[in-house]
């Protein structure tokens, strides 16, 4: 005879054992989850909010701008993005025809859409780019705004096929490099001139908030192209960017950051494609790099500033893009110093004989800072100036760079990646005696015409898995 006792007992043993298997299946996951990256990464990128706008749409003629390529339209561009976020947001129409302009700032709920043959001159005077809390090299002041600037913004975008024109060259912003081949040795005024850059790494080393770091005019520091700043939910989409003053695509301290479909052109002294800083969950996808420096250079801040903010930059991934000319093709560094965890490239191509290197870190003893968990596969590179892949905790520019903060490198993995033209050296690492670099893997991969298998100092685990360099199959080193 059943009692309702024993149904009732049967129920709760039921209950239970199905709360334990629930539980078990999660662990699982979890597990399964944590062990693969890759899952991890399509995680985070199923997770990114998308943008999405109003059906209203504000044409920038209807605000007084004049399509000349002459008329100095900013106060147009002001106008439309203030009335389209008033009413809600919605789509801020640039059409067909030349627009120059100062700076545009966006506003939240604003997508900034140029139609296919629409091309924003952006001007060359730096009076009409206001002083706004910005960074500069990894060190935050209050200087010359960027190009495009949003600052603590969320839902923003700029999309469609027309052209992003910085205007930068040799006689104007890039002047201000102080390079080789942009003024140097002629007495012009630069960045490098001890009172400026120098000034500027000073006050963060001492601590001076970033509201007394007051730069702009006289200062020669050059204003970044687009830049998010503590922005959330946000969309580069299409165009194509030329002839940047400085970086090009600066997400910072930014959050939930799409980046597809982007052509970037621009050979300027540190025009780097693209910098997310101090930011998480940036997808970067689609794009072509064709660029003065790195294609694309994942940050953290630099020196004291960095460590002051203590933000890592994680969760940053690269999925079919082109990598032309260039430092490198995907770089960490070298302000680095709040560290990077969780980066991950793949579908790839990279190929130019003035692409120095594929995969690059760079960090140093004044930088500091923790580098980990770095996944790169399905890469296509056709020819390298220098090396495959490039760990270096000793970055020297600027002068020494030795301190007392000691960085990590450690966990990278390159797989199913095919080399052509591999330059001098397939991996060149070098870290520290107390702090080696660590954990390399290159797993299918296949490098032709390189000079050297690699070159090492202080890396502790480096394991090739099934790995051909110059046709012939190279062995792990673990120590």
């Amino acid at each position: 005879m059943i009692t309702n006792k024993m149904i009732t007992f049967k129920k709760v043993l039921f209950f239970a054992i199905l709360g334990l298997l629930i539980a078990a299946c999660a662990r699982h996951s979890s597990s399964v989850s944590s062990n693969n990256p890759w899952q991890r990464m399509d995680l985070v990128v199923k997770n990114i909010p998308q943008t999405h706008f109003a059906d209203k749409i504000y044409n920038i003629n209807d605000f007084g701008a004049v399509a000349d390529g002459k008329t100095l339209n900013t106060l147009a561009f002001q106008k439309a993005i203030q009335e389209c976020a008033k009413n809600g947001g919605g789509r801020v129409l640039v059409p067909n025809g030349k627009y120059l302009t100062g700076a545009i700032h966006l506003e939240s709920n604003v997508n900034l859409h140029l139609e296919d043959k629409a091309e924003i001159l952006f001007s060359i005077n730096a009076k009409d780019y206001p002083i706004v809390h910005t960074s500069w090299e990894g060190t935050e002041v209050m200087n010359f705004s960027p190009l495009i600037y949003a600052k603590d913004k969320t839902n923003i975008a700029i999309t469609g096929k027309g052209t992003l024109n910085g205007q930068a060259d040799s006689t104007n912003w890039w002047i201000w490099s102080g390079g080789k081949g942009y003024g140097w040795k002629k007495g012009i005024p630069s960045q490098n001139d001890p009172t400026n850059r120098e000034v500027l790494v000073d006050m963060a080393e001492k601590g001076i908030p970033v509201s007394e770091r007051v730069f702009g005019e006289g200062r020669y520091l050059r204003p970044n192209f687009i830049e998010f700043f503590g922005c959330n939910t946000a969309l580069v989409k299409d165009v194509t960017i030329i002839n940047s003053p400085f970086w090009i695509l600066h997400p910072i301290k930014t959050n939930n950051m799409i980046i597809d479909g982007v052509t970037v052109n621009s050979h300027g002294p540190n025009n780097d494609g693209c910098d997310p800083e101090y930011s998480q969950n940036i997808l970067i996808k689609n794009c072509t790099f064709n660029t003065g420096d790195d294609c694309i250079a994942i940050k953290a801040g630099r020196d004291g500033d960095g460590r002051r903010v203590a933000m890592p930059s994680k969760n940053i991934i690269v999925q079919n893009c082109k990598m032309i000319d260039g430092h490198g093709g995907v770089v960490i560094g070298s302000e680095i110093s709040a560290g990077v965890n969780n980066v991950f490239v793949e579908n790839c191509v990279m190929d130019s004989p003035h692409l120095d290197r594929a995969i690059r870190i760079k960090t140093n003893s004044k930088r500091g800072g923790i580098i980990e968990d770095i996944y790169v596969r399905n890469l296509e590179v056709g020819t390298v100036k220098e090396c495959v892949l490039k760990l270096n905790m000793f970055y020297n520019v600027y002068g020494s760079q030795t301190g007392n903060f000691i960085p990590v490198i450690r966990n990278v993995s390159l797989e199913n990646v095919t080399v052509k033209n591999g330059g001098k050296y397939s991996v060149w690492a070098e870290g520290y005696a107390e702090s080696p670099v660590e954990n390399i893997t290159l797993k299918n991969v296949k490098i032709e015409k390189v000079d050297s298998i690699y070159k090492l100092k202080n890396v502790k685990n480096i394991n090739f898995i099934n790995t051909y360099i110059n046709e012939k199959k190279v062995e792990s080193i673990k120590n």
